[in-house]
């Protein structure tokens, strides 16, 4: 890419779009910012550069946006923000690529197709991710756009790590462990050997810990097992997800309590999880700055539980030389770090408090010196990672 080429990063959900604008060979950040409130109540635009200077504002309280109305407000202001630069291609986190793209992929009606096969194993987030793709289809028709799969990461898994123990005829129908934050986990497989070569070929577990909420065995680099598995409420308790549950308990709620389908669906995406189980906040702040025992209860679940998936990921792994904290939890609770790594002190964790409690943003080492397990905080940043795959595809090597 040349100084004056820029690659425009879209991470889509069902009431807003995040997005970011890297330029350059190095990629260089140059804006990035959030249009909130689609198709109700007030949209808001907001956007700053990479100082984190606001460089736009603006609200719509007439008439909401919708995906399309605000990717195409979104190009007018990158027109007019870009001070010589020019959009050459557009990345869009994707949450799901299925069994067949295990990599970026070059997004045309063909493949736009096939993805809204998809739309059946992630109803939630997938819609909300091809929305923008079919806006740009329509606005800029000649603009390359690549999709980049949270599940991509996974697709290399050993079978048995894939599969579910139910009869092959709903195995072939594609219902199998897939596993998410894959795109969070391949910058941190990416930058530990950065930070220290021998992490090249380390047996990792990473944690991606914010809203949402997984944990990923990494052996030399590839994923081998994950929390996350046929859909993105499985694993870790989340801010509102409920996370593992037994499967009995789902009928359970729909024979016996009398709950639909759709109450059930919305009860394990939205009303469980931190919030469920404090009945006060999904945030984790909240939770730490609260007196109530119950939010004390919601934490104690999440550290218990992020405990007992590191001990199953170890086992996977044979064993255990990095640990990773991402993700907004991960990487701004310490005290929520502290309590994970005095569960895993049998592992061989000890953690430098001093390192742990001081505050910083870029990736670092916490742990001390004697630990036989180096503990990490990498800073997530899925939007990088996209844009360099939609580099990648546009320059092959």
């Amino acid at each position: 890419m040349q100084p004056n080429e820029s690659i425009v990063v879209i991470n889509a959900g069902s009431s807003s779009i995040k997005f970011s604008l890297y330029s350059g060979a190095a990629l260089e950040l140059t804006f990035r910012g959030k249009i909130e409130n689609l198709y109700s109540g007030v949209t808001h635009f907001a956007a700053e550069d990479a100082q984190e200077n606001s460089i736009g504002d603006r609200r719509w309280p007439d008439a909401p946006l919708d995906h399309a109305a605000a990717m195409a407000y979104l190009l007018e202001f990158a027109d007019s923000h870009l001070d010589g630069h020019t959009v050459v291609a557009v990345g869009h986190r994707i949450v799901h690529g299925g069994v067949h793209y295990s990599g970026p992929q070059r997004l045309d009606a063909g493949v736009l197709a096939k993805l809204e096969q998809l739309i059946p194993l992630a109803p939630l987030h997938l819609p909300h991710n091809l929305a923008p793709v079919r806006a740009m289809m329509a606005l800029t028709p000649d603009l390359p756009q690549v999709g980049c799969f949270d599940t991509a990461f996974h697709v290399g898994q050993p079978a048995e790590a894939q599969s579910f123990a139910l009869p092959e005829r709903i195995t072939a129908q594609g219902v199998r462990r897939y596993g998410f934050h894959g795109l969070s986990y391949e910058y941190i497989a990416a930058s530990l050997p950065q930070a220290d070569a021998a992490l090249a070929q380390a047996r990792v577990v990473a944690a991606h810990l914010g809203n949402g909420a997984s944990m990923c065995a990494i052996d030399a680099g590839r994923s081998v097992a994950s929390t996350m598995g046929f859909t993105a409420v499985d694993g870790l308790p989340m801010g509102t997800r409920c996370g593992a549950l037994d499967p009995g308990v789902v009928l359970y709620l729909i024979e016996e309590l009398g709950m639909s389908v759709a109450a059930v669906q919305k009860m394990l995406y939205q009303e469980s999880g931190l919030l469920g189980v404090s009945g006060i906040a999904s945030d984790m702040r909240t939770l730490e700055q609260s007196s109530d025992p119950r939010a004390r209860a919601a934490i104690d679940l999440m550290v218990y539980r992020i405990g007992r998936e590191l001990g199953s990921l170890t086992a996977a792994l044979g064993g255990l030389d990095a640990l990773v904290f991402s993700g907004g939890i991960g990487e701004n609770s310490a005290s929520l770090r502290a309590a994970v790594c005095a569960d895993a002190a049998w592992l061989g964790v000890q953690l430098d408090g001093v390192a742990n409690a001081a505050s910083g943003h870029g990736l670092r080492r916490i742990s001390s010196a004697s630990s036989r397990v180096a503990v990490w905080v990498v800073p997530a940043n899925e939007e990088l990672m996209i844009a360099q795959h939609t580099k990648d595809l546009l320059e092959p090597a």
